[in-house]
C-alpha cells in the first residue's frame, strides 16, 4: 500500500480523536484500533468511506479547500494543525527550495545580537539549526562556537546532547514541542535534504524522537514560557519570544526575557554578570 504524508497524518489524527468526544458514544462494537472509525470519520466530514480510504493510502491528491475544511472540523484539528494538513494535501504552494550551503545573517541582525548584552538571543533557521548567538544565550544554553556547525541544531541537541537535555525542567514536554516544529517544517518543505537527514539521525539514535514523530503532532512558532534548571545560576523561568526576519524569509530572532523583578530575572542577571565573555558568532 502507497503511503503518502497526508495518509499518514489523517491516519494518526483518526486515531487520537476520542470517538465519545466525536459524537459517538460506546456502542459495544469491538474497536481494532483506537479512535474513530474510517466510517465515522466519513460520517462526520460528509464525504464517503471509499475517499477516506483512498486519502489515507495515498491514492487521492490535491484535495478541495472544502473537504480539507470539512476533514479538519471532523477531526477537531487545532490551527497549527489544520495549517499542515493543507500543506501536506498541497492545497497551497510549497515553500521555495532552499539554497545550499550555511545561510547568511545580515550584518545589521549581529549588531542587534551585540547590542541585547542583558538578552540572551539568537538566530534560527526553520529547521532549527543556529546561525548566530549572542553572549547571553551562550551562558544561558550552551557555547555553540564550540560545536561543529553540522551540530548546532537546537533539535539534535535536546535529544543528543546530555548536558543540553539536562537543562529543561520538563524534558518530555520540550522535546515534543521539538519535534512538532520539527513536522510542521517537514511538511512544508517535504525536498529539504538537510532536514531529512537530522530526523534520520534522531529517528536511528532516540526512541522517543521515534515515537513522538509517529505520532504526527504538529506545532508553528509561538510564544513560548520554558523552565530551565541552569547548573550555575539555579532554575529559570524565561519568556521566549520568536520574531520573523523580513529581509530572510527562513530566519527567525529568539530572544529570552524574565519577568521584571522576579526570582528568574535576578538569576538571569546573576547568570550574565558572573559568565565570561565568551566570543559570539
Amino acid at each position: 500500500m502507497e503511503t503518502t504524508e497526508l495518509g499518514d497524518f489523517l491516519r494518526a489524527r483518526r486515531a487520537a480523536l476520542d470517538p465519545a468526544r466525536a459524537g459517538f458514544p460506546d456502542d459495544g462494537r469491538l474497536r481494532r484500533v483506537p479512535g474513530l472509525r474510517r466510517e465515522e470519520l466519513a460520517q462526520l466530514a460528509h464525504i464517503s468511506v471509499d475517499y477516506v480510504v483512498r486519502l489515507e493510502q495515498g491514492r487521492t491528491r490535491r484535495v478541495s479547500g472544502p473537504v480539507l475544511d470539512a476533514l479538519a472540523d471532523a477531526l477537531q484539528l487545532a490551527p497549527d494543525e489544520r495549517a499542515y494538513l493543507f500543506t501536506v494535501a498541497e492545497a497551497v504552494p510549497a515553500a521555495p527550495a532552499r539554497q545550499p550551503g550555511r545561510p547568511k545573517v545580515d550584518r545589521q541582525l549581529r549588531q542587534l545580537l551585540d547590542g541585547m548584552r542583558d538578552i540572551p538571543a539568537m538566530i534560527l533557521n526553520r529547521r532549527m539549526d543556529v546561525l548566530a548567538w549572542n553572549r547571553g544565550v551562550t551562558a544561558l544554553l550552551t557555547d555553540f562556537g564550540a560545536l561543529p556547525p553540522s551540530e548546532r541544531n537546537l533539535i539534535r541537541l535536546t535529544f543528543l546532547d546530555e548536558a543540553y537535555r539536562a537543562l529543561y525542567a520538563d524534558w518530555p514536554r520540550a522535546a515534543r514541542e521539538c519535534v512538532a516544529v520539527l513536522r510542521m517544517e517537514a511538511g512544508r518543505n517535504p525536498g529539504d535534504k538537510a532536514l531529512a537527514a537530522l530526523i534520520g539521525e534522531l529517528s536511528v539514535r532516540d526512541a522517543d524522537f521515534r515515537t513522538w514523530w509517529a505520532s504526527h503532532q504538529v506545532r508553528g512558532p509561538r510564544e513560548l514560557v520554558k523552565t530551565y534548571l541552569h547548573p550555575v545560576a539555579g532554575p529559570i523561568t524565561l519568556d521566549v519570544q520568536q520574531f520573523s526576519v523580513d529581509t530572510q524569509p527562513d530566519q527567525q530572532l529568539v530572544a529570552y526575557t524574565a519577568e521584571p523583578g522576579s526570582p528568574s530575572q535576578a538569576a538571569l542577571d546573576f547568570l550574565l554578570a558572573v559568565s565570561p565573555a565568551a566570543p559570539v558568532s
